[in-house]
């Protein structure tokens, strides 16, 4: 019977994060833009000032996964060495 799964080739899932941290950094950006000019008005909209920190989220769940990413790949690569 062959195993066939629907997650990507492990190499694929580096890829993945990158192009979505890239997307996710511009999605920042244009967020703090629209919360400074929320925020500038005559009568801010105080709610606004809360819209940057899901995609600040996300940018450190991706980064921490990307800059953890060559650890990992060493320590996995001394563990195939040991055995």
């Amino acid at each position: 019977m062959s195993d066939t799964t629907t997650t990507p080739p492990r190499s694929a899932w580096p890829r993945w994060v990158r192009s979505s941290h890239r997307w996710i950094s511009v999605a920042f950006v244009l967020s703090v833009i629209a919360t400074s000019i929320a925020l500038a008005q005559a009568e801010p909209i105080m709610w606004m000032s809360y819209v940057p920190l899901f995609p600040l989220l996300l940018l450190f769940l991706t980064g921490t996964y990307l800059f953890a990413l060559p650890y990992f790949a060493k320590w996995h690569q001394r563990g195939k060495d040991a055995v």
